[in-house]
C-alpha cells in the first residue's frame, strides 16, 4: 500500500538510489539532508515511515528518532548506515528502530523491511483503537463499558457524517433520547440545533402544528405565526421519539417531508427546504406495527435505514452499577448529600436486580434514596424495590406438617388490605410504572389510578 515516507540521507548518491527504489512501491517521498530538516519536515508532514541514516552534519540520526518520539510521531522508524555495528543496531532498536539495513542494500531488501514496517505500525494502531474502544465507559451522555454499549459506541461513530435517518429501537427507559443527542454531538453538526418531539405526548390535532409549524389564523388559537420543530432544526438533528403513536394523517404528510426535505406550515402557501437530519425513535416493534396495517410500509422502508437497538439494563453486566455510581454522585450534589458509594450489599442487590424499567426506574430509586436518607454510604436497606425483589425470589420453605386452623386464621387478612398491598408492591417491582404493574396484575391500570385515588382521599 503506497505510504508517506521521509528519507533522511545526506549523500547525494545514496540518496537518489533510495528514491529511485522507493518510487518503483508507489509511495510519496520526501528528501532531508540534515537531521534538522527532517525533525521540522516530519512535525509538519507526519510521514508513515522514516528512513534516516544515523551519521548526519549536524546531529545523529539515532537522536533525531529520540525528539520525533518525543513528539510523538507515530512513524515507524528504519536505520540506513554503512557503519553496522551490533552495538549500533541495538541502540537504534532502543530508540524505537523497526529495523536495520546496513549499505549498501538491494531494491528487494529495502521493499520487504518497509513492508514490514508500516504492517506493523498498522497492526499496532489497531490494537491501540481496539483497547481505547474496549475500555470506553462513557460516551457523550452514556455510561457503560459492557460490549453490548461498545457495540452501540462504534454503530453511532460510524454514521455521524452520513445524512442517513437513524431509527432507534428499545425498551422503554433504555436511553433513546440520549442516543439521538450523542449521534447529534458526535456529528458535524453538533453546533447547530438538536430538536425533539415526542410524537405520544402530543395531542393528534396539535401534532402537524408542532412539527411543521402554522401561520397565524390557521386555526383557531393560532394567534402567531409558529416555526415548527422541522425548520427550527434547520442544519441540526430533528429526533422523533415514539413514532409509532403518530396518526396514519401525520403519517402521509410525514413521508412526504422525508422524500422531499421540504415544509409547509399549516395554514401556509409558502414551502421552504430544510436541511435536517433525522432519528427516530420508538419501545414498539415497528415492523409488527407495519404488519398489522397500523403504521405506514412506505414510511417504513424509508425511515428504517440505520437500525440501532439499545439494550436493556439486565443485559449490559456490571453497567448497572457503573450507571448507579455515576447518578449517585449526581444526584448527591444536586441535593446537597454526603453520598459517595454503596455498601457491598446494595451493590449486590442493584446487579442482581432485572430492571424492567431500565436506566429510568434506577434513577427514580436512587433519587428517591438520596432525598429520604443521609449518610455517605447508600445500604440495601435505602433501596425498598431490591429488598422486595429479594423477598420474592426466595424460595417458601417446604413445611410437611399440617398447618392448625389458628395458624391459618393468623394469615388472614381482609381482602381490601391484601389488595392494597398487591398493587402497592407490584408498583415497587416496576418502578412505578402503572401500565407495567397492571399487565403483571391482570387488571385494567385505570383500576390502579382510581385505587390510589381513593387511597389518597382517605387518608
Amino acid at each position: 500500500m503506497p505510504a508517506r515516507i521521509l528519507l533522511v540521507e545526506d549523500t547525494p548518491t545514496q540518496a537518489e538510489i533510495a528514491k529511485a527504489m522507493l518510487r518503483d512501491g508507489g509511495h510519496e517521498i520526501r528528501h532531508a539532508e540534515t537531521a534538522g530538516a527532517a525533525l521540522a519536515l516530519a512535525l509538519e508532514w507526519k510521514p508513515d515511515a522514516v528512513l534516516v541514516d544515523l551519521v548526519l552534519p549536524d546531529f545523529s540520526g539515532i537522536e533525531l528518532m529520540r525528539r520525533l518520539r518525543a513528539a510523538q510521531l507515530e512513524a515507524a522508524m528504519i536505520v540506513l548506515t554503512a557503519h553496522g555495528s551490533v552495538k549500533t543496531a541495538v541502540e537504534a532498536m532502543q530508540e524505537g528502530a523497526s529495523d536495520f539495513i546496513l549499505k549498501p542494500y538491494t531494491s528487494a531488501r529495502l521493499r520487504v523491511t518497509l513492508d514490514n514496517a508500516l504492517e506493523k505500525r498498522e497492526l499496532r494502531q489497531q490494537l491501540d483503537v481496539a483497547k481505547s474502544q474496549l475500555g470506553r465507559g462513557r460516551f457523550y451522555g452514556f455510561v457503560g463499558a459492557s460490549p453490548p454499549m461498545q457495540a452501540i459506541y462504534r454503530t453511532i461513530e460510524s454514521v455521524v457524517s452520513s445524512r442517513a435517518t437513524v431509527f432507534v429501537t428499545g425498551e422503554s427507559g433504555t436511553g433513546k433520547e440520549l442516543a439521538a443527542e450523542a449521534l447529534h454531538q458526535a456529528s458535524p453538526r453538533a453546533g447547530r440545533p438538536f430538536i425533539a418531539l415526542n410524537c405520544g405526548a402530543i395531542p393528534r390535532d396539535l401534532l402537524e402544528s408542532e412539527l411543521f409549524g402554522h401561520v397565524k389564523g390557521a386555526f383557531t388559537g393560532a394567534t402567531d405565526n409558529r416555526l415548527g420543530a422541522a425548520r427550527a432544526a434547520d442544519g441540526g438533528t430533528l429526533f422523533l421519539d415514539e413514532i409509532g403513536e403518530m396518526p396514519a394523517e401525520m403519517q402521509v404528510k410525514l413521508l412526504r417531508f422525508v422524500q422531499s426535505g421540504v415544509v409547509t406550515p399549516l395554514g401556509g402557501t409558502k414551502s421552504e427546504k430544510v436541511d435536517v437530519r433525522l432519528v427516530c425513535a420508538t419501545h414498539r416493534d415497528i415492523l409488527a406495527e407495519v404488519q398489522a396495517g397500523r403504521f405506514r410500509e412506505d414510511l417504513y422502508y424509508r425511515i428504517y435505514v440505520v437500525p440501532i437497538e439499545l439494550p436493556p439494563l439486565r443485559l449490559r453486566g456490571e453497567d448497572a452499577v457503573l450507571v448507579a455510581r455515576h447518578l449517585l454522585g449526581l444526584y448527591a450534589r444536586e441535593e446537597g448529600k454526603a453520598f459517595s458509594g454503596f455498601d457491598a450489599e446494595a451493590e449486590t442487590a442493584i446487579r442482581a436486580y432485572p430492571w424492567p424499567g431500565n436506566v429510568r426506574q434506577l434513577q427514580n430509586v436512587l433519587r428517591n434514596a438520596v432525598v429520604l436518607h443521609g449518610g455517605t454510604l447508600v445500604t440495601r436497606e435505602m433501596l425498598p424495590v431490591l429488598l422486595l425483589h429479594e423477598s420474592v425470589a426466595e424460595p417458601v420453605p417446604f413445611t410437611p406438617a399440617r398447618p392448625t386452623l389458628e395458624a391459618l386464621t393468623s394469615r388472614i387478612e381482609p381482602l381490601a388490605a391484601s389488595e392494597k398491598r398487591l398493587i402497592l408492591q407490584a408498583l415497587e417491582h416496576t418502578g412505578q410504572d402503572v401500565p407495567r404493574a397492571a399487565a403483571l396484575l391482570e387488571i385494567n391500570p385505570s383500576t390502579i389510578y382510581r385505587k390510589l385515588t381513593a387511597w389518597k382521599q382517605a387518608g
